[in-house]
C-alpha cells in the first residue's frame, strides 16, 4: 500500500512536470522499466535517498511534496512486513502485492466457484490444496508446501484483529459438494466456515445450483477490495479487482474495470441464499460428510 501511494505521487509529479516516462528515465539515467516499477508500486524497488532527491529535483517538487516523499520512501527502508519471510518459499512475488492489499483493505468481497476461500480454509484442507500439481508452489516440495499452508493460516488472523476488514464471501454450491481430501477434512472445513460466519465482520452466502446461470459463471473466481478513507473522506487507494491463475495474477483498478465486477457481484448476490439459509445448508452438508 505504501509503495503504491509513493508510485502515484511520483507519477503525478512527473506528469505535472510535462515529462513522459521515457524522457524522465533519460534525464535520470535510469531504465524506463525501473520508473515503471516505481510508479506501479513494485515491492522490490529500493529507494535510496540520493535517487529520490534526484527525481524530486527533476520534477520540480514543492517543499511539501519533497518532505512527504522523502518520509514515505524512508519508511520503505525501515519497515518489513510479516509475509516477507515467505517470499520465494510459499509466496510467489506476484501474490505478494495481494497480501499487502488484503492487509490494508477495509472491505473484501470474494467469489469462489471451486474452492473454499483461503481466509476460511482449515489447515488440513489447505494441505490438500497445496498438494495439487499446477499451482504456484511445487507440489513435490513438501517443505515449501508447509510454508505455503502456514502463510495461509497466518493470513486468517486479519479477520479477528483490531479493526478487521468486512469479509463478504459468495461460494458456489460445488465448493460444498466437491470432496477435498476425505470426509473428515470436509466436515471440519464446513464447520469452520459456519463458525467464521458468526463473526460480526464476516458474511458467507451460498450460490446454489438451483440459481441457474449467473454472471459469475463467465467471470470465474475473483476478489474485490476496497480501502479506508482519509480524514478528508478520500480513498487512500482505489478499489481493486483481483484475479489469479497458476502462474500469475491480474490486478484491475480502473473505474470501468471495478464497476464491471461490481455488476457481476450484484447479480450473484441477488441469487444467493440469505445468510441464515446459507449457514443451514453448510451445516447440513457438513453432517452428510460426518456420517460418510
Amino acid at each position: 500500500m505504501l509503495r503504491r501511494q509513493i508510485g502515484r505521487k511520483f507519477e503525478s509529479l512527473r506528469k505535472a512536470a510535462g515529462l513522459t516516462m521515457e524522457q524522465a528515465a533519460e534525464h535520470l539515467d535510469r531504465a524506463r522499466a525501473t520508473l515503471h516499477r516505481i510508479e506501479n508500486g513494485a515491492e522490490h524497488v529500493r529507494f535510496r535517498q540520493a535517487d529520490v532527491q534526484q527525481m524530486l529535483d527533476l520534477y520540480g517538487a514543492s517543499d511539501d511534496d519533497r518532505e512527504v516523499l522523502l518520509a514515505l520512501t524512508a519508511a520503505t527502508r525501515e519497515n518489513k512486513n510479516w509475509w516477507h519471510d515467505y517470499i520465494g518459499a510459499g509466496l510467489p512475488r506476484w501474490f505478494q502485492l495481494y497480501i499487502g492489499l488484503e492487509a490494508a483493505a477495509s472491505s473484501i468481497r470474494q467469489y469462489e466457484a471451486e474452492l473454499v476461500p483461503g481466509l476460511l480454509q482449515t489447515r488440513a484442507y489447505a494441505e490438500q490444496v497445496f498438494k495439487m500439481p499446477g499451482g504456484a508452489i511445487d507440489a513435490a516440495d513438501e517443505q515449501e508446501q508447509q510454508r505455503g499452508v502456514q502463510l495461509r493460516v497466518e493470513r486468517q488472523t486479519l479477520l479477528t484483529r483490531f479493526s478487521p476488514p468486512q469479509l463478504s464471501v459468495i461460494i458456489n454450491e460445488a465448493v460444498l459438494r466437491r470432496p477435498v481430501g476425505n470426509a473428515a477434512i470436509m466436515a471440519e472445513q464446513l464447520h469452520q466456515i459456519a463458525k467464521a460466519a458468526e463473526l460480526p465482520n464476516v458474511t458467507v452466502q451460498v450460490l446454489t445450483f438451483s440459481a441457474g446461470l449467473h454472471a459469475g459463471a463467465m467471470a470465474g473466481a475473483f476478489s474485490l477490495l476496497e480501502f479506508p478513507q482519509d480524514t478528508h473522506g478520500r480513498e487512500v487507494e482505489p478499489p481493486v479487482a483481483y484475479l489469479d491463475a497458476a502462474t500469475g495474477a491480474i490486478y484491475l483498478d480502473k473505474p470501468h474495470e471495478t464497476a464491471a465486477y461490481n455488476t457481476i457481484w450484484a447479480d450473484m448476490a441477488s441469487r444467493t441464499l440469505n445468510e441464515s439459509r446459507s449457514k443451514s445448508l453448510i451445516e447440513q452438508v457438513a453432517k452428510e460428510y460426518s456420517r460418510a
